[in-house]
């Protein structure tokens, strides 16, 4: 194994499966470079159906350089109508061409507006608007710029189907990709883990301080202050600029509450949106799944089938891809390793690791080992995420391999292949290019 790029070891992820040299380069030169299609499971009844059991909508969006929350802002400025009545399955990139559902509660298709760099064609009308759930995956066309080593392409495959084991395709460690930290700061699992310790002003001062060298540089100047300066809250927010709307936020409620107890730095991390209050412990779990991730490797444990402790979850399928079912979980004991590892090899189950809350089970043997020591060293257990409101997390399981089929072309050098709802193709195509990761965001 290859040790991964310092700024992937800082969010768990330290090594790469194949030994080969990667091809290099960059990704999304253009947005046509980088092209992403949802893999649906929504049933969607047709556009004249009953408006009053099915009012909403359904359309299907092709989009040049939009992010889907700022394109989904657009799109009910222009039908003039509160941005609640618009939703999605998936959030992709800006710098792309992506195809994804929205659901419009109540709108008609008639009054569907024409945006720049934006194809809406309505498909049909659902009795509840999309959700999260709603995704099964990904297909993915993906071209590589300026490759150095473009020959190396196949032989990284082929190591790369060594990994999958006996099963079809090529496969990967299913990490949690640079961008669930923050591709240019990573440190929303660093925020998360000091909320979940209780740690509430570190917690604060790892969002609203800690400058990193790739921000711009007066940020970083910004953030310098704020540590020179606090706990003066009224300085911290003279130092920092107004585009820094959430740590403005911080610091105006530390402001107001005086800022010494623990509860009011707690209190400034709850004026956050809840949804990024939740982010920051899901990054916390992320961190911890990938740091898993790399003790198993290093112990140079399977990932394509279990051994005695391991936790498996089995399949469903949906539209050909093969999908985790985290409701359908067992511990595997001794005598049905060879049982389950033959559901493994046809894609029917999957050896999972836990994004740890407080109805986390860890595994036993020596994977259990591994989770628990990583929580050790990282002074947690599980009921630590018993934390109050958006913070609290029970917990789940992820599959720890991801595997699909991959077509590599050659000229220019791309990628095509899909993956289930949650995986990351910057994952999938570190292992060939072993790049800067800020060249691959």
């Amino acid at each position: 194994m290859r040790e991964a790029h310092p700024i992937e070891t800082a969010v768990g992820m330290e090594y790469y499966v194949s030994d080969t040299a990667g091809v290099g380069g960059h990704l999304r030169a253009t947005d046509e470079d980088f092209r992403v299609r949802e893999i649906e499971q929504f049933e969607v009844e047709p556009l004249d159906s009953d408006t009053g059991s099915y009012p909403h909508l359904v359309v299907r969006a092709t989009l040049r350089g939009w992010d889907t929350n700022d394109f989904a802002k657009r799109l009910s400025s222009e039908l003039a109508i509160s941005r609640e009545r618009v939703s999605w399955a998936g959030t992709k990139d800006k710098y792309a061409v992506t195809t994804q559902l929205f659901s419009l509660r109540k709108v008609d298709p008639e009054n569907l507006p024409e945006i720049r760099n934006a194809e809406i064609e309505p498909l049909g009308r659902a009795g509840r608007a999309l959700q999260f759930g709603d995704l099964a995956g990904n297909e993915f066309e993906i071209v590589v710029s300026d490759p150095e080593r473009p020959e190396n392409a196949d032989t990284i495959a082929d190591e790369l189907e060594d990994f999958a084991g006996s099963a079809d395709g090529v496969a990967v460690p299913n990490f949690f990709g640079q961008q669930r930290f923050g591709s240019l700061r990573p440190i929303t699992h660093e925020v998360g883990l000091h909320i979940v310790r209780g740690e509430w002003e570190d917690a604060v001062m790892a969002y609203v301080g800690n400058p990193f060298e790739t921000e711009p540089e007066d940020t970083q100047t910004a953030r310098e202050r704020v540590e020179e300066v606090a706990p003066d809250w009224d300085a911290v927010l003279d130092a920092l600029p107004r585009r820094l709307g959430f740590e403005r936020s911080m610091a105006h409620r530390l402001v107001e509450n005086g800022g010494s107890e623990p509860e009011d730095f707690r209190d400034a991390l709850e004026s956050l949106p809840t949804n990024l209050q939740r982010l920051l412990v899901n990054a916390a779990q992320s961190y911890i799944f990938n740091r898993i991730l790399s003790e198993r490797l290093e112990r140079g444990l399977p990932f394509d089938k279990p051994v005695a402790g391991d936790v498996v979850c089995f399949a469903e399928e949906v539209d050909g891809l093969l999908l985790p079912d985290m409701n359908r979980e067992q511990q595997v004991t001794e005598k049905r390793v060879k049982t389950i590892e033959r559901h493994c090899k046809r894609g029917r189950a999957f050896v999972t690791a836990p994004l740890v809350g407080t109805e986390t089970e860890l595994a036993e043997g020596e994977q259990g080992e591994i989770e628990r020591e990583v929580l050790a060293d990282l002074a947690l257990e599980p009921t630590d995420f018993n934390s109050p409101g958006e913070f609290h997390s029970t917990g789940t399981r992820r599959a720890i391999l991801v595997r699909t089929d991959c077509s590599v072309g050659h000229d220019p050098l791309s990628f095509d292949f899909s993956l289930p709802s949650g995986s990351y193709a910057t994952v999938f195509l570190r292992e060939f290019l072993k790049s800067d990761p800020l060249d691959m965001g």
